[in-house]
């Protein structure tokens, strides 16, 4: 079994890497875009889902490649452009200069081929808000191929515990290094599929990943 970290070693890690140049967010969104194209038929349907952070980011990053590639994306950013931070904002800005359609809200009958989750990742330590529930409860319904980004929305990243009901995804694509809490027990096990892991090229210092 590969190690897993805490979210602070995996923050940690990623602040040394951006500290020395490198830019994550695009890394991390070429991941995705391959992982996604990979599994695919071309111009299958792609929903991006983009939270406030920079999981939104990298899942802006994954649907302005996508769309390049010739698939029709959309991308759901329910709390808006305002607000994102730094790296996020860039992505969003990218993505609509490349003529992306950025959605508030679901439109009535719109069914996708292959959602990506990038509401939340690491960051979410508190309980989904009613809102984020509802949108979760709706993918799930879908009951299409999700790859969730780092960590399905609605799991704690550090124990696993589930934060509502969180997204059903089939695949889950880490960076840089697994989450304790993707240890297939409890309600993670039934919420994170295949687990996958990219590293963006950082790397971990030794002896420092958990069970």
């Amino acid at each position: 079994m590969q190690p897993r970290y805490s979210v602070a070693q995996i923050r940690d890690a990623e602040r040394q890497a951006l500290a020395g140049g490198r830019r994550l967010m695009p890394l991390a969104g070429a991941a995705a875009a391959r992982f996604v194209a990979a599994r695919i038929p071309p111009g299958t349907p792609v929903l991006a889902l983009a939270g406030p952070g920079n999981n939104g980011g990298d899942a802006l990053e994954a649907a302005t490649l996508l769309r390049a590639m010739g698939h029709d994306v959309r991308v759901l950013l329910p709390s808006g452009p305002q607000g994102l931070p730094a790296d996020a904002a860039r992505a969003h800005a990218g993505w609509v200069a490349a003529g992306g359609a950025t959605l508030s809200t679901l439109e009535p009958g719109y069914r996708p081929g292959l959602v990506i989750d990038g509401l939340f990742g690491i960051g979410l330590n508190r309980p989904l808000g009613a809102d984020w529930q509802a949108l979760v409860d709706t993918v799930n319904a879908w009951g299409l191929p999700v790859l969730a980004l780092d960590v399905p929305s609605g799991l704690d990243a550090d124990t696993g515990a589930a934060l509502g009901r969180p997204i059903q995804a089939r695949w889950t694509l880490s960076f840089i290094a697994r989450a304790r809490g993707l240890d297939q027990s409890g309600a993670a096990a039934g919420a994170i599929g295949e687990s996958h892991l990219d590293t963006l090229g950082v790397t971990m210092p030794a002896g420092a990943g958990g069970a």
